[in-house]
């Protein structure tokens, strides 16, 4: 395969009681049966309340099922729960060994690796990270399998939290240490991927789009595919509206394109919380 095209989509959010994220992914769905990519990649959140209801999860996962190429999958923190960071208060709904293996079942597999055009791609499962469950031990001896095989390859991560701001060395700060991966998770994924030729970490959860390189690293965090978040609520970091990112990868290099489907809406989260409320 001389190339390979990837549509990452992310932050869904997809509920049947939430008409408007539904007819959101319906106008990214017809983008991507008009355009075709090789895979379809959901970088997290792929229901709105994974948790505590597998029929968000059920759902979801039956909408993806409709689209007309393959898709592969990353837990979010509203599919199986959010984790501990080193400064803040403890996650109100924390991941769980239960949470992830409902994921996994509705869902499909919270970690993958595979090869194409060159290139190797690796997904992992960033909100296990700190728990201190069996999984989070069981990904990092796997990811370390993984890259052993990587033969000099370059390397493209995706994940659902971004790896940092805009360094390795940022502050977790406890307004915003949720955010990121947090430490000492954060550093031990560095220099894991230290040892092969990472190019590329593709990540979403901020609900804003933004693409910057750091070293020989490119980041592309992809916006949200559902809604935005209200200023009240959230700094601006980068832009905040719905969208999509696609890919086009050959034989050591890459091409990134930032887009919205026909159509797609910004829909502020303030509607989604507080429907009757007048404009």
């Amino acid at each position: 395969m001389s190339q390979f095209r990837l549509t990452q989509i992310s932050d869904t959010h997809l509920a049947r009681r939430l008409q408007k994220l539904t007819d959101n992914f319906h106008r990214v769905a017809a983008h991507i049966d008009a355009t075709r990519p090789d895979l379809v990649i959901n970088s997290g959140d792929v229901a709105f309340d994974g948790p505590t209801s597998r029929a968000d999860l059920e759902f979801a996962r039956g909408l993806h099922a409709e689209l007309p190429v393959p898709c592969r999958y990353l837990p979010g923190n509203h599919d199986i729960g959010d984790n501990p960071t080193a400064v803040g208060p403890a996650p109100t709904q924390p991941a769980t060994e239960a949470h992830r293996q409902n994921f996994v079942d509705v869902i499909g597999e919270d970690r993958w690796r595979f090869d194409a055009a060159g290139w190797c791609f690796v997904g992992l499962n960033s909100l296990i990270m700190n728990t201190g469950i069996a999984s989070e031990a069981e990904q990092f001896d796997w990811l370390g399998s993984e890259l052993s095989r990587a033969n000099g390859k370059p390397v493209a991560l995706f994940l659902h939290k971004p790896l940092y701001l805009n360094a390795p060395e940022d502050p977790e700060l406890e307004s915003s240490a949720i955010r990121y991966v947090p430490q000492p998770a954060r550093q031990r994924l560095i220099e894991m991927f230290g040892t092969v030729d990472l190019r590329l970490i593709g990540s979403g959860h901020v609900h804003q789009r933004r693409d910057f390189t750091y070293g020989r690293v490119r980041h592309v965090w992809a916006p949200s595919a559902g809604f935005i978040i209200p200023d009240r609520m959230q700094e601006v970091i980068a832009l905040k509206e719905t969208g999509l990112v696609e890919y086009r990868f050959t034989p050591d290099s890459f091409e990134v394109r930032h887009i919205r489907a026909p159509g797609q809406v910004d829909v502020d989260l303030d509607e989604l919380l507080y429907p009757d409320r007048k404009a």
